[in-house]
């Protein structure tokens, strides 16, 4: 399954919309992990200026001891903050290239 990080920090609004926004989409089988930036140092220094950042990790296949993996993290583009779900799940599908019927 696909994984999506979101980082984020607390009181931040912006980021707070848009993990609502994730978690209303129900067409679209993905994991959101959520970081908050302030737990860490290299989050912070990373991030502090740009969240929130949503990234995307795509499941590998298993190993030759049985256990799955997962890629690097890639950064998706920014969604408007007006976006409205539905635009923010079409912008999922062509960017996590899922197709809603699995």
């Amino acid at each position: 399954m696909m994984r999506l990080i979101l980082y984020s920090k607390p009181g931040c609004h912006l980021c707070e919309g848009l993990q609502e926004k994730l978690e209303q989409i129900e067409s679209l089988k993905f994991q959101l992990e959520v970081r908050d930036i302030t737990e860490r140092n290299d989050w912070f220094e990373a991030y502090q200026y740009e969240v929130p950042v949503l990234f995307k990790v795509q499941p590998q296949p298993k190993n030759s001891v049985g256990e799955a993996g997962f890629s690097a993290e890639e950064l998706l583009p920014r969604p408007s903050p007006r976006c409205s779900v539905v635009q923010l799940e079409q912008m999922l599908q062509k960017y996590l290239q899922i197709d809603p019927s699995q």
